[in-house]
């Protein structure tokens, strides 16, 4: 297996495990979808779908949604989502970056920290792209690299570098990245800032649920299972890290993100 596709498999087997992470991204999914500005009678498709919440969001708006993701255990619960929320979504299990669809497809493609994981960015923005027709809207929500989560990704990476020709899913997180990475085939490009208010206990209980739910920080701790002084060490980094994001008054961790919506030219 090229080192490509045994990174796919990897991030298929990590992510098996995010679905009760999904009730922290339910404002988000909102939020994306009321950004993206999608109407009724559209025809939208969820990159990175996950467990549904941004494809619930828009089918309640009565757009026509279909959601792909590489995971099929959260398609798994994205369909269970959707029957619980009486919705019609057409689930796909594939790769954003060979969409199984025909070009100009959808009247919006949207993204909410899925598309970010695909190895190489070119690819998966030309696969959106493609199958979003001219003058459709581009929409997705990302994790800057200076702030919580990319500095997550930042760590595990120093422990655990990516294979060759795998791109930091936090480089989506940087506005100059994106304009580069879009280039002139959009138009009218914006931006604008979100806040996730996650509830947690305390920052160690942060942490046990990251290694319990999130498929990196799950790989590593499994990985450095043989090592205690250096899974001590990154415990001790992490809980550092999440320390000057949680808001020990209100017990909540900080986490900003960034959004993106732009017109296929």
């Amino acid at each position: 297996m090229d080192p490509i596709a045994q990174f796919k498999e990897g991030q298929k087997q990590a992510w098996s495990t995010f679905a009760p992470t999904e009730l922290y991204t339910c404002q988000p999914a909102a939020r994306l979808v009321a950004y993206a500005q999608i109407q009724a009678g559209q025809r939208v498709l969820d990159v990175g779908c996950g467990t549904g919440v941004v494809a619930l969001a828009a089918a309640r708006t009565g757009a026509r949604v279909s959601g792909l993701d590489l995971t099929p255990g959260l398609l798994a619960r994205a369909r269970e989502n959707a029957s619980i929320a009486g919705v019609a979504i057409d689930w796909h299990e594939g790769d954003a970056e060979a969409l199984p669809f025909e070009d100009a497809s959808f009247d919006v493609v949207v993204s909410q920290f899925g598309h970010i994981f695909a190895p190489r960015p070119e690819v998966a923005v030309s696969q959106m792209l493609r199958v979003l027709r001219p003058g459709g809207t581009l929409a997705f929500s990302t994790w800057p690299p200076e702030l919580y989560v990319g500095r997550m990704f930042a760590l595990v990476a120093r422990y655990m570098p990516p294979p060759p020709g795998v791109t930091p899913p936090s480089q989506w997180g940087h506005p100059d990245t994106v304009r580069a990475r879009l280039g002139d085939a959009v138009t009218d490009l914006r931006f604008d800032r979100g806040t996730l208010r996650a509830p947690y206990l305390s920052v160690p209980h942060v942490r046990a649920f990251m290694e319990q739910h999130v498929g990196p920080i799950m790989r590593l701790v499994q990985t450095l299972a043989g090592e205690p002084a250096r899974l001590a060490e990154l415990r001790r980094e992490l809980d550092q890290a999440t320390a000057l994001y949680f808001e020990p008054t209100e017990n909540v961790l900080r986490q900003d993100y960034l959004m993106t919506r732009a017109t296929k030219a």
